[in-house]
């Protein structure tokens, strides 16, 4: 793989990738080991795999603040605060380096590097199903999708089979099992919720959840070490990130060039062409400008960046912004409500505990609305739970008064049971919920800063009363004590889902993207990261992107050879 740096603007490839995290990765993946000569860009600096984990093999008393954050984080970092700690915060922005303008309230979570938030994600994999492609046809919200299920099943396949995903089969048709590597365990609380929900309920289900952590090697990469330390990058290569899976493929084809420190400004059109001829980037250490060319585009900045990205790209042809001519870019922005559910304690299994650490919870798919049996009449589509049981420890008691020897053995005495259950929302789409550009408020580069607006529908608030609802039922269901429901006000964003803002649709009037992620107006130009997305569904959407950008780079190859694409 050659590091570009410092390129010439005469450079031409066959493909440039914008964007290094989860499906800027496979992009760059999936290109390169077809053959093609491609540029992945990143405005971040470079990460390499093992060697840019600085924090992964520390102690927590290795750390200055115990891994806190001060209160000097917290001020000047008030979003990505949220999201990191001690041991993680370089892979994530600076709230002041990067300023955005909340017009409803938004947080949006970043990670500028090579392997972007691919780094620092939650891992949880599931599928969509036709329950969810054909939910907007369904009830009307929204535009159809313009695939199915069985167009996505076989790169389903191919991408589980690739990325290694541990899991539990379970026969679900909205919830399709997949390739799956050896599941992980539940303890025997969670069985024992397992075993309850099924006595109780004929219509849900306590399994394991299936994460992208490896439970045996897997491609090279080493299993699971079970130290629950993700978030800090893992040496091992023990779950799947761009920096330990996809990026050494695509360096092992010959064919990738990677250039770090580059934000791209827009892409360059050509109306004579009727195609795009590549992408102008600022370098974002030196702020010099360069162009890149290339024969097809795949724009992966994410949702909120490619929007952006798009928006920024204006010409004669498109006045306000590239595919933009029916005013949908930015719109129909979603994430994943969450930050409603129960908790509680459990008296029994005094004799019972769990060995080591485990990287991953439970998950009760979701129940609601999958036929008229369980159809509400208040709102909409539906949720899925996570979860996680646990022995009281330590750490659930470091403010407890004491010392000596008997404070000693109190600490580290296993306390008691204890579950936690938090729902995972479908947002539907709104056009209201948008990204726009403000061309008077500028950030270090010159560009103009996105501008958010966010905010929940009545939909999405009467779902969170049936998730709290629902938490406690089951709760006390199965036997539970001391039962608290919550519901924590949650912020667009939070959940890290940001979705839609570039849709895919069968109507180029009401849609940004083909069945192909093809931008309808400017064919060699594809997207395939969260902005593409029509619905949101509640299951984490991650693998739906990796399954998306397979698929879409098989035909984009395809097409290029044919002489369709330029």
């Amino acid at each position: 793989m050659h590091l570009n740096v410092k390129v010439s603007r005469e450079n031409t490839y066959d493909a440039i990738v914008v964007g290094s995290g989860i499906s800027g990765g496979w992009a760059a993946k999936e290109l390169s080991e077809k053959g093609l000569k491609t540029l992945l860009l990143e405005r971040g600096r470079n990460v390499e795999h093992i060697r840019d984990y600085p924090t992964t093999l520390l102690n927590p008393w290795d750390f200055k603040h115990r891994l806190t954050n001060p209160e000097k984080d917290l001020s000047e970092d008030p979003i990505q605060s949220a999201a990191y700690d001690e041991s993680s915060k370089h892979f994530f922005v600076r709230d002041h380096e990067h300023p955005y303008i909340q017009e409803k309230p938004f947080k949006w979570i970043r990670g500028y590097q090579v392997g972007g938030r691919s780094l620092t994600w939650g891992r949880q994999c599931y599928r969509l199903s036709d329950l969810d492609f054909n939910a907007n046809l369904e009830d009307g919200y929204g535009v159809d999708w313009p695939i199915r299920y069985q167009d996505l099943a076989p790169w389903y396949d191919y991408v589980e089979s690739y990325a290694g995903i541990s899991g539990q089969a379970e026969g679900l048709p909205h919830l399709p099992d997949g390739q799956f590597l050896p599941p992980m365990e539940l303890n025997c609380l969670e069985l024992h919720f397992r075993e309850q929900l099924q006595k109780k309920y004929n219509d849900r289900l306590v399994t394991i959840a299936r994460v992208a952590n490896l439970t045996k090697g897997w491609h090279g990469r080493t299993p699971c070490q079970y130290r629950n330390l993700c978030h800090r990058g893992c040496p091992y290569g023990g779950y799947f990130s761009t920096n330990a899976a996809t990026l050494p493929a695509a360096r092992a084809s010959g064919n990738l060039t990677l250039r770090p420190f580059s934000t791209v400004a827009s892409v360059i059109y050509d109306k004579d062409k009727k195609k795009a001829i590549g992408v102008e980037v600022i370098d974002t250490e030196t702020k010099e400008r360069h162009e890149y060319y290339a024969r097809i585009i795949f724009l992966n900045a994410s949702t909120i960046g490619t929007a952006s990205i798009l928006l920024q790209s204006k010409s004669d042809a498109f006045p306000n912004g590239l595919g933009n001519n029916n005013d949908l870019v930015g719109r129909y922005l979603m994430d994943h409500h969450i930050k409603a559910g129960a908790k509680a304690d459990f008296e029994g299994f005094d004799d019972r505990y769990y060995i080591g650490r485990r990287p991953a919870g439970f998950y009760v798919p979701r129940f609601r609305n999958l036929n008229n049996a369980t159809k509400r009449e208040d709102y909409v589509r539906g949720f899925g739970f996570q979860g996680y049981a646990e022995r009281e420890a330590w750490e659930d008691n470091v403010n407890m008064p004491g010392f000596g020897a008997d404070f000693k053995r109190a600490l580290t005495r296993p306390g008691k049971w204890a579950i936690w259950l938090g729902g995972w929302g479908e947002v539907l789409p709104y056009a209201e919920n948008r990204v726009t550009l403000d061309t008077t408020k500028t950030d270090s580069w010159g560009l103009p800063q996105a501008k958010i607006s966010f905010e929940l529908g009545a939909n999405e608030r009467h779902m969170r009363k049936d998730i709290q609802a629902s938490a406690i039922d089951m709760l006390e269901q199965s036997g539970f004590s001391n039962i608290a429901g919550f519901d924590y006000d949650y912020v667009g964003g939070e959940c890290v889902h940001e979705m839609g803002t570039a849709r895919m649709g069968l109507d180029p009037a009401t849609s940004v993207l083909n069945k192909w992620n093809q931008l309808h107006e400017v064919s060699n130009v594809f997207i395939t990261d969260g902005s593409c997305m029509t619905s949101s569904a509640c299951q984490n959407p991650s693998l739906t992107y990796m399954a998306l950008t397979a698929r879409a780079c098989d035909y984009a190859v395809k097409e290029l050879k044919k002489g369709n694409l330029g």
